[in-house]
């Protein structure tokens, strides 16, 4: 994988929590580079890590020590606002609580990172809404609310509003966890196929089998470091 493209790297990031009087090492020196188009899952019982490590990739969380270089940008310096952008432009988002706004249509929640887009008129919204929904298939269901649809759905919305500012990656926490057997199939499948059709690099926090059986690469952590 040396001649692919790296979108990114993780070294030596380390992140310790005070709670209380208590620190509580969450990540432990972890060393980790990611190649565009990877369809990557970082597995581990629930206090592996993951989550956290997956947070700093998306610049949610910011590392004790070490440094995490995201597109070839070291994120350890950046301001507040330019964390925002490179959240904005870069990552895509996708939680295993579906994190959709309740007042808003589908349409209304996969629009609405774009509206952030300063250089994005209505038009051009528009054209990344449809396409974005047509891609999960959802769009006669543009407006429905959350509450509205199934969790299957609601996934599916969730999914196209990470598509629709047209990220390098997508960065997914347990997208399985909330849907049953079938649908989770569903939702991976979609995911697979988008991975090899648009060449976004997925990576996911997991403990989901089937997430680990259909990625082509898995990362195992547990107590905060990785198992080699």
């Amino acid at each position: 994988m040396s001649d692919q493209q790296v979108v990114v790297e993780v070294q030596g990031v380390s992140k310790v929590y005070a709670l209380g009087k208590q620190k509580v090492t969450a990540l432990q020196d972890v060393t980790l580079t990611v190649y565009q188009g990877e369809f990557l899952a970082l597995a581990g019982p629930s206090g592996s890590g993951k989550s956290t490590l997956l947070n700093m990739i998306g610049c949610i969380d910011t590392p004790s020590s070490g440094a995490i270089r995201v597109q070839g940008q070291d994120v350890s310096d950046k301001t507040a606002d330019a964390l925002a952008d490179l959240r904005l432009n870069t990552l895509g988002f996708v939680f295993q609580t579906f994190n959709l706004l309740p007042v808003l249509s589908a349409w209304e929640n996969v629009e609405y990172p774009l509206t952030q887009q300063k250089h994005m008129n209505k038009e051009s919204r528009r054209e990344r809404v449809e396409h974005a929904l047509r891609v999960v298939g959802l769009e006669r269901f543009g407006r429905h609310r959350p509450n509205e649809l199934s969790g299957g759905q609601r996934q599916r919305v969730a999914i196209a509003r990470a598509l629709a500012t047209k990220p390098k990656i997508i960065l997914a926490d347990e997208p399985t966890a909330n849907l049953d057997r079938k649908t989770g199939e569903e939702i991976l499948k979609l995911m697979r196929e988008l991975n090899q059709r648009e060449g976004t690099t997925f990576i996911f926090s997991t403990h989901d089998p089937r997430v680990m059986e259909m990625a082509n690469r898995v990362i195992e952590l547990s107590d905060g470091q990785i198992v080699t």
